[in-house]
């Protein structure tokens, strides 16, 4: 009873400071006062609106970049962007019903965005605010009208709610230190970072950017939602190419994802894989380029990573299934086998960190207010579930915390952390014979290995090829007859999603990180992957575009210079 009574105690003063917190929020209280003003007056309106929100953006970013050791950019920017939605009608049917041939019409509720003033003078934001608010309730008026007045067998084909009718959210987050630490020494590094590009004249270009960011997101909503919360993500690029002697150019890529600076690598830990990108891109030059090709072929735990996230992930994201200009690959698979049964996946924005690397697609609260959890998406090969926004489809009637875009834009269903677990590891070793012996089934000479991937992209909709491109920069032949492996250029790996996941035949031992920026219809959103190597029995690959040009007649005018001062 005592641990009880000091539970009870202690959960009460959390609210009492929690409270006095949101008090002491100007942005927060004047944004509260507006969205309350309205939106007693608007849902007394003859078309009235049954749901309000303001979200405010206050975003800060820092961008280094230095190119073969010189600073080309040092920019400040800083934005405070405020958007709102307005709906009418009510959860069932309201103006962002989707109708089938409506040219556009309905969709995901689209925000009215307009920069806001950084001064917290309550005239001057609510000024802003009333103005938004107006241009988008006429909007959805007229959104609105136009659903209402398509074809009626049209409605009915989506049985689904327009809108979830969720709980309302309390949460509150103290202002953080947004500003860039050490700026001088910042410049310096990046210096030294793209500065040893210098001493090989057949590097094209060498940079090293530094990007940091930070958000302190504001949500409040007529249901009663008051949200505040902070994100932060830095990132450091290294990036050079090479050109070769029948004038193609090939890429490196060494990327660093933390939350804040001051958690990168090591200068010595950073030079020492600059280093090894400068014996990359020298083996890279001289590398014969890959032959179209159809067969076995391993990824490593970073290429599944972005495997998994271009090919499966962005085909579970709800709101998708809602529209029938997508191809809905997965619609009817719930309680189906779509992998090996031994593998798991399951989306976490709960999950900040693994094996001491910041995972990117960590939040608290998504876009539309709704609390972040695990959604379990796949047991022993079986579909369970979708990632869901506040736009319900049928059988998933409610949120389950991802409805996510970035500041401006409309939140539909997005990937977070995509975790992909595996109940029968195989080592690294066993993975290779694996892919040696299928070789030899199928009479292949070799199979490959792709190493490191830069990214890629996938189509869904239903009125082009359902297909996707990964994009690999590495990638080795791994030959039958025990040759040493061979690195080749020039290799897109490609395919369609469903044939694809049939011929996954094994996985690995040891799970592998990809983290970056997702590009989708509700903008650039942090996320990561997380995935074991896979054997797969099957693969196709392209040739990539090769570019057309001639070596320079003189080696660039530095390289003389820089090679005699590092002697």
């Amino acid at each position: 009873m005592n641990k009880i009574k000091i539970l009870s105690y202690l959960l009460f003063a959390i609210i009492i400071v929690t409270s006095k917190a949101i008090a002491q929020d100007t942005l927060l209280n004047i944004m509260s006062d507006e969205l309350n003003r309205e939106y007693s007056e608007l849902k007394n309106q003859p078309l009235s609106s049954y749901y309000i929100e303001y979200r405010v953006d206050d975003v800060k970013t820092y961008v280094l970049n230095t190119s073969f050791g010189s600073l080309v950019n040092q920019n400040e920017d800083k934005a405070r962007l405020f958007s709102t939605v307005v709906r009418v009608g009510n959860y069932d049917f309201d103006n962002s019903h989707e109708i089938d041939g409506a040219n556009g019409i309905g969709g995901a509720a689209q925000p009215f965005a307009v920069k806001l003033p950084y001064d917290n003078i309550p005239e001057a934001l609510k000024f802003v605010m009333w103005q938004a608010t107006h241009y988008a309730y006429r909007s959805a008026v007229d959104s609105y009208n136009q659903v209402q007045s398509s074809s009626k067998s049209d409605m009915k084909q989506n049985k689904a709610a327009d809108f979830s009718n969720e709980k309302p959210s309390v949460y509150f987050e103290g202002q953080v230190n947004d500003s860039l630490k050490n700026l001088n020494e910042w410049i310096s590094r990046l210096k030294k970072y793209s500065e040893p590009f210098l001493a090989d004249d057949k590097i094209i270009s060498a940079d090293a950017t530094l990007s940091y960011y930070t958000d302190r997101k504001y949500f409040v909503s007529s249901e009663g939602s008051k949200i505040v919360q902070n994100s932060r993500y830095c990132q450091l690029m290294i990036t050079a190419a090479i050109k070769t002697e029948e004038g193609g150019i090939v890429p490196a890529y060494r990327s660093y994802y933390t939350f804040t600076p001051e958690e990168m690598p090591s200068n010595d830990e950073i030079l020492e894989e600059i280093h090894g990108m400068m014996v990359q891109l020298e083996k890279l030059k001289d590398a014969p380029l890959a032959e179209a090709y159809s067969g076995p072929a391993i990824l490593s735990p970073g290429a599944a990573a972005v495997f998994f996230h271009e090919i499966f992930g962005h085909r579970i994201e709800g709101h998708r299934l809602k529209s029938n200009f997508d191809s809905q690959t997965f619609k009817t698979q719930i309680d189906a086998r779509v992998l090996p049964p031994y593998m798991n996946i399951y989306s976490d924005p709960t999950i900040s960190m693994f094996d001491k690397q910041d995972m990117f697609g960590y939040y608290k609260y998504d876009d539309q207010g709704i609390e972040s959890h695990k959604v379990v998406i796949v047991k022993d090969g079986v579909l369970k579930n979708f990632l869901m926004s506040r736009s319900p489809i049928e059988g998933f009637p409610n949120s389950n915390g991802h409805g996510r875009a970035q500041p401006g834009l409309a939140p539909v269903a997005r990937q977070s952390n995509l975790i992909v677990e595996t109940k029968k590891p195989v080592s690294g070793k066993d993975l290779r014979k694996k892919l040696i012996a299928e070789c030899k089934k199928q009479d292949k000479e070799y199979g490959f290995l792709f190493d490191q991937v830069v990214g890629g992209f996938t189509v869904t909709n239903r009125f082009s090829p359902n297909v996707f491109n990964v994009k690999p920069t590495v990638v080795y032949k791994i030959f039958v007859d025990g040759r040493p492996d061979e690195l080749v250029r020039g290799v897109d790996f490609i395919g369609t999603p469903l044939a694809i996941f049939s011929e996954i035949a094994a996985t690995g031992d040891n799970p592998g990180v990809f983290t970056g920026y997702c590009g989708a219809e509700s903008g650039s959103i942090p996320v990561t992957a997380l995935s074991p190597a896979l054997f797969i029995k099957k693969i196709e690959t392209q040739k990539q575009p090769e570019g057309i040009g001639q070596m320079p007649i003189l080696p660039r005018p530095d390289v003389e210079k820089f090679q005699n001062n590092n002697k």
